[in-house]
């Protein structure tokens, strides 16, 4: 039977390793001096729960698989059967394009043309960037059609600090906006709301283990340095999963458990929220031939 997740490519950068699969571009493992800061899974499996995966060229959910592009019905591949969705894209699962592979570096890319109700090809890549303590993703898109068309990128880290039980760690969240109800379909059905005075109010950190979340965050406030810092941490130990202006959104996913561990926790960064497609919020929308370009990353800070 064929590896599922394709190829592995490797990066090391001094006592930091990092990898990526072929099929879907997805990051597999983040590790320095073998302590791991996602979870992985092994290479013969497939990505459980979206692990690791890139979110092109919509994140989350289109609601029953449906949307509208120029006033034309448009109908994407079922991909979340129990739900009748259209979930996290259509470059999941496909066998990405190596470009060039260093020691700390590597580059993939992708074509999405001609999918079932995706009207406009687009061209797609990631840069994955390590440093000693750091991994930097970049996302890029590119119309190479002859129409406008919108669209949102996301990805899908679980994150962790070692053996540390997930439940023991503490989430910091710069949020001030919340979608948090869902309905059958797993998809917002609530105004955005304000998170302050409400359980989903995170800004001054709670316990991972306080929280059961399947939800879209927005009003990220940015830092300094403009971007966006949700943290883990644990002790001395901080993880900062940081992003770039254009990803506006977090999904915050906690499962109870994922490749053997009791807990998981997924800090997701988005362009869009949830059906995006449907709803128009913060599509990105490109011109043809017109390209985009946005960052993200996880460091590692030890006291």
């Amino acid at each position: 039977m064929a590896n599922p997740t394709g190829e592995q490519f490797e990066l090391t950068r001094g006592s930091a390793r990092a990898v990526v699969t072929e099929i879907g571009a997805g990051l597999r493992a983040f590790e320095i001096g073998g302590v791991p800061y996602v979870e992985s899974f092994g290479e013969d499996e497939q990505p459980p729960k979206a692990a690791g995966q890139v979110l092109v060229p919509w994140p989350n959910r289109t609601k029953a698989a449906r949307w509208t592009f120029e006033g034309q019905p448009q109908e994407l591949e079922v991909t979340e059967a129990k739900r009748g969705n259209a979930i996290h894209g259509l470059t999941r699962n496909r066998e990405w394009q190596l470009l060039e592979h260093a020691e700390y570096a590597i580059t993939l890319a992708c074509d999405i043309d001609g999918e079932p109700g995706w009207p406009v090809p687009l061209h797609t890549s990631i840069v994955y960037e390590l440093a000693p303590r750091e991994l930097t993703v970049t996302h890029a898109v590119r119309n190479d059609g002859e129409r406008p068309i919108g669209f949102g990128v996301g990805t899908h880290p679980y994150l962790r600090i070692g053996d540390v039980p997930t439940d023991e760690l503490t989430l910091t969240l710069p949020a001030t906006r919340v979608r948090p109800y869902v309905d059958e379909a797993q998809l917002p059905y609530a105004e955005e709301q304000d998170v302050e005075g409400t359980e989903y109010d995170l800004r001054d950190g709670r316990l991972v283990g306080t929280l059961e979340l399947d939800t879209t965050f927005g009003g990220l406030v940015p830092s300094g340095d403009g971007r966006h810092h949700a943290l883990l941490s644990h002790g001395d130990t901080t993880l900062d999963v940081w992003s770039e202006p254009d990803f506006r959104w977090a999904q915050v996913f906690t499962p109870a458990e994922l490749t053997g561990r009791e807990r998981a926790i997924a800090i997701e960064p988005m362009t869009c929220p949830a059906d995006a497609l449907n709803s128009g919020t913060d599509l990105i929308t490109l011109e043809p031939g017109e390209s985009w370009r946005g960052s993200w990353g996880i460091g590692v800070r030890i006291r």
